[in-house]
């Protein structure tokens, strides 16, 4: 066997490949004959690549290599299981890309108009896709060396630095993993609140037997974790998505269609938008057009969470996979908000109520006219797609969560301390929601802040990662569209801010409504 003994001195990719090809054999020895000198050297190049991997997020290969992977990684909610596909990736992906920010889409219409609606959304939609693009190829920049990065926030150490990749990644990965559950439990506990109302009607009795704020965001959490008890990992949500995305897709197509058929309104509303004259106010409202269409997609911090559920190795890397996915939901992403956007714009006009988009101008205009068993259909298929959707997006914070128990216990977690972990977030996630019942009002200043994880970050990663010759093509792409995103999103955020300043805030602190 000495001959076959690789050197020591090689770390690289061949003494990698060479340690696969070993570890049978040591395998055999060691129940046979004891501990040789070439056995320790297969030892070590072993540990060398298995710290390899540690560094890249310790996912190695899956199949026929999966039994060598570090053990925490398994034991993790997002990459505990890998035996997802195109099939459910692109359900994952249309599950969280569509949701209550593309249900604004047709305020942004108001400000820009239709010409520039549609080629800002058009922009928007292909820069976020190319983005995709660019964190699906970052998930596995070197098949050969079998190293994954299936969360963005490690992505964004490995390119930036760890001091800095915190800095940068950290709240825009927290607001819309945490942040956005914080939503949904809002906008969920309002829509159940809405059903109740559209049931009750004008029977007084009923009415008087309903639930305060607080009770109906209650109501939403605790379906939400009791849902997410039956959900061991990322990958086992495969039917949540399908569930949340068929809802999704029917409650999008009822609302353009019933607008459609409903025709224009002739009433007016209070709460509209003022298009005042004076060419500071153009400008606000322009620039929270864009924001509105920028933050329309959604779902950027769970691609690579998302990809690492696929299996992966040299023949057909997860990218491939992942692709076929993004591909096809993206597609049927864009045949959702297009029509949401113009038939919304169409129905309402500048007559668009600035909370809730569509969806409260379809209720404010229309509900009296509509069966209340249509009214009542639509808002059951939006809270179904709000609890499967928070399924998804809240992995993230039980993976974390997650991480610190098994660094520190050097064990998996058992089915007692999941569920603890899980109830624990849903009563931080309901106490936030309860406290700051406001926070949606906030949301185009707030996740102006978080957009460069959209627009920039993937861009700039690939620069630090792929290193691609300065002035070239793909190096004048990405820096070009990274800095266009900073400019962009401290744009956003100042439109966003200066209307809060402007319009008011109504700081309801533990009073949600």
């Amino acid at each position: 066997m000495a001959e076959e003994r690789p050197p020591s001195s090689n770390v690289g990719v061949e003494s990698t490949v060479a340690s696969w090809k070993v570890m049978p054999i040591f395998e055999e020895r060691l129940t046979n004959s004891k501990l040789e000198e070439d056995q320790v050297i297969i030892i070590s190049i072993s540990d060398h690549m298995m710290t390899s991997s540690l560094e890249g997020d310790g996912d190695g290969y899956s199949g026929e290599h999966h039994h060598h992977n570090p053990p925490q990684d398994s034991w993790l909610p997002i990459t505990e299981s890998r035996k997802g596909s195109s099939f459910t990736a692109a359900f994952h992906l249309m599950c969280s890309g569509i949701g209550i920010q593309a249900l604004l889409l047709p305020l942004a219409f108001v400000s820009l108009g239709w010409f520039w609606g549609i080629l800002c959304l058009t922009v928007a939609y292909s820069w976020q896709l190319y983005t995709i693009w660019l964190l699906v190829n970052l998930h596995e920049p070197s098949p050969q060396s079998g190293i994954r990065y299936s969360r963005y926030l490690h992505l964004s150490i490995v390119a930036f630095g760890e001091k800095l990749g915190k800095l940068v990644a950290i709240f825009p990965t927290m607001y819309l993993s945490s942040g956005t559950c914080v939503i949904y439990i809002i906008t969920g506990g309002t829509t159940m609140e809405l059903l109740f109302q559209s049931i009750c009607e004008n029977n007084l009795e009923c009415k008087s037997k309903a639930l305060t704020g607080a009770e109906w965001c209650l109501v939403f959490i605790c379906l939400a974790i009791l849902t997410s008890q039956f959900f061991p990992n990322l990958d086992s949500l495969t039917s949540v998505s399908i569930i949340g995305s068929v809802t999704a897709l029917s409650y999008c197509a009822l609302l353009c269609v019933l607008s459609i058929i409903k025709g224009k309104p002739d009433d007016l509303v209070d709460d509209v938008i003022i298009l005042n004259d004076d060419a500071t106010s153009k400008i606000r409202n322009v620039l929270n057009g864009l924001g509105i269409i920028a933050l329309a997609f959604r779902g950027h911090n769970l691609v690579l969470e998302i990809q690492g559920t696929i299996p992966t190795n040299l023949k057909q890397p997860s990218r491939k996979s992942m692709w076929r996915g993004v591909t096809i939901s993206y597609l049927v992403i864009a045949m959702t908000v297009y029509p949401l956007a113009i038939v919304g714009y169409w129905a309402y006009g500048n007559k668009m109520p600035v909370k809730g988009g569509i969806l409260s101008a379809f209720t404010t205009f229309n509900q009296n006219s509509t069966s209340k068993y249509i009214m009542g259909s639509i808002y059951i298929l939006i809270i179904i797609n709000y609890l499967c959707t928070f399924q998804i997006y809240a992995m993230p914070a039980f993976d974390n969560f997650e991480r610190i128990y098994t660094t520190k216990k050097n064990k998996p977690c058992t089915r007692l301390v999941r569920s603890i972990i899980k109830v624990l977030f849903g009563g931080v996630t309901y106490f936030v929601a309860v406290a700051i019942p406001f926070l949606p009002s906030l949301g185009a200043f707030v996740g102006s802040l978080a957009l460069p994880l959209t627009l920039t970050y993937p861009c700039l990663m690939w620069v630090a990662i792929k290193k691609p010759k300065q002035f070239s093509r793909m190096w004048a792409i990405n820096m070009g569209l990274g800095y266009s995103g900073i400019l962009l999103s401290t744009l956003c955020a100042g439109a966003g801010l200066w209307s809060l300043i402007v319009n008011g805030l109504e700081a309801n602190f533990f009073k949600p409504k």
